[in-house]
């Protein structure tokens, strides 16, 4: 019972910087988990950074941890996800996703955006 739109995406040079936006609306926002993950070309889908309700806990992946930061803002029911020191390899669509606080899984999906990372 949640709906998410993801914003942001674009093509920037290697060692620069974007800010995704997910907004979402139904359900209740601030009782649900939320990440962002993304999806190479020819690659498996991974999870990218996940952030609990409160906001106070949360995980990335080794390969973005130091870059990437994940936060959320319950009043605006955003959750965003601010890239630094992007690298070609963080080329990718990025999709954010929620996961109600009962549940042990991401089910609800946003369309994904895409973010390029030139050399």
């Amino acid at each position: 019972q949640v709906q998410l739109v993801e914003s942001g995406g674009g093509t920037v040079q290697a060692g620069g910087s974007l800010r995704l936006s997910c907004a979402a609306s139904g359900r209740t926002f601030s009782n649900y988990h939320m990440g962002w993950f993304r999806q190479a070309p020819g690659k498996e889908r991974e999870v990218v950074s996940t952030i609990r309700p409160s906001g106070s806990m949360t995980y990335y992946a080794d390969s973005v941890k130091g870059r990437f930061t994940i936060s959320r803002d319950n009043a605006k029911n955003t959750v965003y996800l601010q890239m630094n020191s992007l690298k070609p390899e963080d080329t990718a669509v990025y999709y954010c996703a929620a996961a109600f606080v009962t549940t042990g899984s991401y089910n609800h999906w946003g369309q994904g955006t895409q973010v390029t990372v030139s050399s």
